[in-house]
């Protein structure tokens, strides 16, 4: 009786949960949007609960500190004043190191860590400087920007781009207890999404005395402010999207797999998605090799109805990228050649059937089936591109029973490709493979 009990009315219940949840939602969408629309990438016009909200002083323009650090005291405590005058030391000392014309185009400053760790004088003076950049990567890279900025007299905000960070995790280490660390990972892109724009501060209005304040955007969640700083009793906002104050920047998803040397036989290689901001906007192509740096955050799924509540508590780990470095053309490992190599390949130049023995060395381990490996020989090979005829690469459909090696053939094939990557059926149209 008891069961029935709760399985009564538990549908009631979240009923009227939800349909308070609704009303209240409904009724703050309206309160801060009046007029104007604002998208949310989390499906949701509010911020977090324990979220507050963090607006941006919009009349102190000179005030560097605040650009960097808005939550934070108007001057840095001593142990942030130590830490800044020991970089800016580093970087009076290194002024070589910085071009201040590309740093005016990019809005970024590439850093080498490799520098600062083998500066005696400065590992001295901060000698928490490698921990603290991994444990709290979000205010070490705040406060390097901020020296940057002040240092070497930059116009506008910049962003610091790491550079040889260690050690590089293998993505089967990723887990949760990365979250908020700074981490670098190497992977191959297996897709690339559209670029699109991400608001980072929007400017509001105070619809009782037209104050303007504007609101740090997380992650690019619409957050509205709760309370009027001029007036202290307006609580309905216009958002401003063609203010002054608010801003945005290209954004950018891509997702990376696990190289074929580091997964394990027999098992699905993982992937983990990077989100791409600013200047890396457009670095990632889908084949490249890629070591990616930068700080491991999650984001929850956005569903409706019942499965909304349990897309809630699962939380989906990301790298919101610092810096990307290509290995284009590193992705086989067996591009390096050595003098014996030469020698074999002028061996096999001088015999008479050269394709026939290609034929016989892609995938060895399966006997046979030469009709599909030189199928697929050619498809690696490609063909001749003419003026309006048709195009040079070819595709390979092979089919087959289930057990004869097709997947291990295709296998062979993406390992003996430059640039070659081996997807599922479901994932190639997205990774604009067919």
């Amino acid at each position: 009786m008891r069961r029935n009990w709760r399985g009564r009315y538990r549908n009631n219940w979240y009923r009227s949960r939800n349909n308070e949840n609704n009303s209240s939602d409904n009724q703050s969408l309206n309160n801060s949007t009046n007029s104007h629309r604002v998208s949310s990438t989390a499906g949701s016009s509010r911020a977090p609960a324990n979220q507050i909200p963090t607006v941006i002083p919009i009349n102190e323009t000179t005030n560097i500190w605040k650009l960097y650090f808005p939550t934070k005291d108007q001057q840095p405590d001593l142990e942030l004043t130590n830490q800044i005058r020991c970089f800016k030391q580093f970087i009076e000392k290194h002024k070589n190191l910085f071009d201040l014309e590309k740093i005016d185009q990019t809005r970024s400053v590439p850093l080498d860590v490799t520098n600062l760790l083998n500066d005696t004088e400065f590992i001295s003076s901060w000698p928490s400087f490698n921990t603290e950049l991994f444990e709290y990567p979000d205010k070490t890279l705040r406060l390097l920007e901020y020296c940057l900025h002040e240092t070497l007299k930059c116009e506008s905000k910049i962003k610091v781009r790491i550079l040889n960070h260690q050690p590089v995790i293998p993505l089967a280490n990723l887990k949760v207890n990365y979250f908020g660390k700074l981490v670098t990972i190497k992977g191959t892109v297996i897709r690339v999404g559209s670029v699109g724009l991400i608001c980072t501060s929007m400017a509001f209005e105070c619809s009782s005395c037209h104050n303007l304040q504007a609101v740090i955007q997380p992650q690019g969640v619409f957050t509205a402010p709760t309370s009027c700083q001029s007036c202290n009793g307006g609580s309905r906002f216009e958002p401003l999207q063609s203010s002054p104050f608010t801003n945005t920047t290209d954004w950018q998803v891509a997702k990376i797999q696990e190289i074929q040397s580091q997964s394990l036989s027999g098992t699905i290689p993982r992937s983990v998605e990077i989100e791409l901001q600013g200047d890396l906007v457009g670095t990632a192509c889908p084949g490249d090799v890629l070591s990616v740096t930068g700080i491991v955050q999650v984001r929850g799924e956005s569903k409706g109805g019942e499965d909304g509540k349990r897309a809630a508590r699962l939380l989906q780990l990301y790298i919101e990228a610092v810096s990307i470095h290509s290995h284009r053309n590193l992705s086989n490992p067996t591009l390096s050649f050595t003098l014996k190599d030469y020698y074999a390949i002028q061996e096999i130049h001088a015999t008479e059937d050269v394709f026939r023995l290609l034929v016989h060395s892609l995938c060895p381990t399966i006997f046979g089936h030469e009709a599909v490996k030189a199928g697929l020989i050619l498809g690696l090979i490609g063909g001749t591109e003419h003026d309006n005829g048709p195009r040079s690469n070819p595709h390979v459909l092979v089919v087959g029973d289930p057990g004869l090696g097709k997947s291990q053939l295709l296998q062979a094939a993406a390992h003996a490709a430059p640039r070659g990557v081996y997807v599922c059926g479901a994932s190639a149209s997205a990774g604009a493979l067919l």
